[in-house]
């Protein structure tokens, strides 16, 4: 089994996606020869909201484990994480990215989300405690998915989707990362346009009601090369 994953871009998205909605699916990123850009108005994932840890922006995300039907390949390409049948242990695992972009995070951060199917439930985690860094000029980072769970906030349910999302042990996550990584916008300040008749995070931002998108990011990031070493 191999234990170093590079992703260059050079021909394709490597199958790396964005995300449209729930109801949508993936979307396409934006390719050129060696660079992947994730670029904004970007879908409010509501997956999470309170009582689980709150809202996030899905950037990019690839699949480690499952089987994909035709239209992720034709959105992702070729998805080499997936098919190369590289590890699902990500404990102590090194992800190094090199990337840019312009960036309004407005409290947001760009940091990675690891998830896991056990026993029927899928729960996600997110290294909070290491998060990258966007500038206009190249940068090469690296993140280390360490066992300390005080480097992780796990991302729980919605009060409607426990049926599918919970909370696992991190432990237990790392070591059979089965379902998807990504890098995501967490948190983002989802704030009611006018006057609303419920509970915001039991009704769903953009679907429900109407927010003011002046407080979520605005801009882009750009992907040049990801790698990924299994401990």
């Amino acid at each position: 089994m191999p234990t170093h994953y590079t992703e260059n871009f050079a021909t394709d998205s490597g199958g790396w996606w964005g995300w449209e909605s729930n109801s949508a699916g993936p979307r396409a990123l934006e390719h050129a020869p060696g660079t992947l850009t994730s670029r904004s108005p970007w879908w409010i994932d509501y997956n999470h909201a309170p009582p689980g840890a709150g809202y996030l922006h899905m950037l990019f995300c690839t699949f480690t484990r499952g089987q994909l039907g035709e239209y992720y390949r034709e959105v992702g390409g070729p998805h080499r994480l997936l098919d190369g049948r590289y590890p699902t242990n990500y404990t102590d695992a090194r992800l190094t990215v090199r990337l840019k972009g312009e960036l309004y995070a407005r409290g947001a951060e760009p940091v990675l989300l690891i998830q896991a199917c056990i026993d029927e439930t899928t729960s996600a985690w997110v290294l909070t405690g290491q998060p990258l860094q966007i500038t206009p000029d190249w940068s090469e980072q690296t993140i280390i998915c360490t066992p300390d769970p005080a480097q992780w906030t796990p991302m729980g349910s919605r009060h409607d989707r426990q049926d599918c999302y919970g909370t696992l042990p991190l432990e237990q996550v790392l070591a059979n990362v089965n379902v998807d990584i990504m890098l995501i916008l967490f948190p983002l300040d989802i704030a009611p346009m006018g006057p609303l008749d419920g509970d915001p995070d039991i009704l769903r931002p953009e679907k429900d009601y109407p927010v003011w998108r002046g407080r979520l990011p605005e801009g882009y990031i750009t992907l040049d090369r990801i790698d990924i070493d299994f401990p």
